[in-house]
């Protein structure tokens, strides 16, 4: 047997051992679960009610066919475990620096700071209750772009936390306002963002052959002009949060971060979440999938992602040679102190990223990032919640409750 192979039968063993010990957990009732923090990914939850739980919802489930209920034959034979390629906390450096060194050629993330105007008026947000003020930080990028990310401050008492919200490609507004009122209820300071060319983020762009010249506002499709050996496209979707962090580290000093994100902006959670550890919890709804399940998406059409969730695109950016780009970043945005990621999947999405193929990996890289978590759930956590109360591309109240709930039972400034 090879190194490789002899490695895998051994972590696979592992891993069988602390897959066998959460079902015991899990069929040992409510009371053994409440022992303490070795039984289980959950079990150091004690505090406050439940985690909710819904129904599929029957009459919507009537409307699909069966390959919305069924294993696609896309995952017929496929080993879970050797495409994940992250086995160890070097693993984890060696990966987050190929992704950051891509994304800004070997330069590190951006220590800047952006301008920041105090006290703005934003008519989108003009549905919520319970602000203080909204200020306005602008972040420059290259060739004349730049990002606009609203800061909103809660009119009651900080609770220390930041919340990220980041929406996807043009998806409108109601589900932004529905999540982050909730957050600043809760005392969240929340930053909320738009993808590049997206909504208030909608703006020319300089000609790569004629930096002189304006182009009109480009789709993401239209970008791959702009990307180079000596310039990543990825910048326009990441150095905002990157910015906008260093802002908060810098004046306010949040004791946590977590990030939420939709669609696009569930991509982007993803991504972020995975090469920079100041956010703590992620929550990416409809965002990915790996690359191996993406031709198994039922409706409307086999999901192959925007430009930037692409290999044909980004052969750079997503590079493993035989792991999954996609599971190994959910492995990175999980491991590390106070660190963990809920996936969140619509089965009957009527967009994206629907169907079940998902549970083939859900036990796999949960029992990863346990094993790198040392057993210990407060060092790392993942799993993923497979939303089937309704048919709709967005975060349903069902999964905006269960997000919440994860929030205020994790919560460690009380």
């Amino acid at each position: 047997m090879d190194r490789s192979a002899s490695r895998r039968t051994m972590l696979g063993g592992v891993l069988g051992s602390i897959g066998a010990a959460a079902v015991a957990v899990s069929t040992a009732g409510p009371a053994a679960a409440a022992n303490g923090p070795g039984e289980g990914a959950g079990a150091h939850r004690s505090k406050g009610a439940p985690r909710p739980v819904a129904p599929v919802n029957q009459e919507i489930a009537a409307r699909f066919g069966p390959e919305y209920k069924t294993l696609p034959a896309a995952v017929a034979g496929v080993d879970i475990e050797p495409l994940i390629g992250i086995d160890s906390a070097a693993d984890i450096a060696a990966k987050r620096k190929a992704m950051i060194d891509y994304i800004w050629k070997g330069a590190g993330q951006p220590r800047t700071l952006p301008t920041v105007e105090t006290g703005v008026t934003v008519p989108d947000f003009a549905s919520l209750t319970g602000v203080r003020r909204i200020d306005c930080l602008a972040v420059p990028l290259r060739y004349q772009v730049s990002a606009k990310v609203y800061d909103i401050v809660p009119h009651r008492a900080w609770n220390r936390r930041l919340a990220l919200y980041h929406n996807g490609h043009g998806e409108p507004f109601d589900t932004m306002l529905r999540t982050v009122q909730p957050l600043l209820d809760r005392g969240y300071r929340v930053m909320v963002y738009a993808m590049p060319f997206q909504h208030w983020n909608q703006q020319q762009i300089a000609d790569p052959a004629d930096p002189a010249k304006l182009l009109p506002n480009p789709s993401h499709r239209e970008l791959p002009p702009w990307e180079s050996a000596e310039f990543s496209t990825l910048t326009f979707f990441l150095e905002p949060l990157t910015v906008s962090l260093n802002y908060a580290q810098a004046t306010y000093q949040p004791r946590t971060v977590e990030m939420i994100g939709l669609s696009g902006g569930g991509w982007t959670t993803t991504v972020f979440s995975a090469l920079d550890p100041r956010v703590t919890r992620s929550y990416p709804t409809a965002g990915s999938l790996p690359f191996f399940l993406r031709p198994a998406s039922p409706k409307p059409r086999p999901t192959t992602g925007d430009f930037e969730q692409t290999k044909d695109a980004l052969p750079g950016f997503y590079a493993s040679a035989t792991a999954d780009d996609y599971l190994d970043m959910y492995v990175l945005a999980s491991v590390g102190p106070g660190r963990g990621q809920l996936q969140i999947l619509n089965r009957f999405d009527e967009c994206c990223f629907n169907g079940v193929g998902h549970r083939v990996y859900q036990a796999p890289v949960r029992d990863r990032v346990t094993l790198l978590a040392g057993g210990r759930p407060e060092q790392g956590r993942w799993d993923l919640l497979e939303d089937a109360t309704h048919d709709d591309h967005t975060i349903s109240p069902y999964a905006l409750s269960v997000i919440l709930w994860d929030l205020d039972t994790t919560n460690v400034t009380t």
